[in-house]
């Protein structure tokens, strides 16, 4: 079957059922103000933003490496956020700053930092935890 190039863009733009991203530097500068919690791989800013979807913002500096490991990176940080989505509690603005030590982590160890700061910020469902 052939799919026409807007139909693929259309299927791929819904990789996250009930979130969107962070586009905007002042709402990324709002979240590193508020309180934020960190461990070796990851740092996880999160605050409410009025409304019924998460929004979900990632950072990984040009310090960590080249564009290729930057991107690839952040692809592993988003597919965290994707398979877990059901699990995080609607209506916050989270900040994910990635750290040197996540760049080269197993994707085992990443997703149990990524969980383990969600719920320490008080993001995961009651049943989730």
């Amino acid at each position: 079957m052939i799919h026409s190039p807007r139909s693929l863009f259309k299927e791929k733009k819904q990789f996250m059922k009930f979130s969107g991203s962070l586009k905007f530097n002042h709402i990324f500068q709002r979240l590193y103000h508020s309180r934020g919690v960190s461990d070796g791989y990851l740092a996880l800013y999160a605050r409410k933003n009025r409304t019924d979807r998460n929004r979900v913002g990632i950072t990984v500096s040009k310090k960590l490496g080249h564009a290729v490991v930057r991107n690839r990176t952040r692809r592993r940080l988003r597919e965290i956020y994707r398979l877990h989505e059901d699990r995080f509690l609607p209506g916050y603005d989270i900040v994910v700053v990635a750290r040197s030590r996540a760049v080269e982590a197993p994707f085992a160890d990443l997703t149990a930092s990524y969980l383990r700061l969600a719920e320490k910020a008080g993001i995961l469902r009651e049943e989730a935890k």
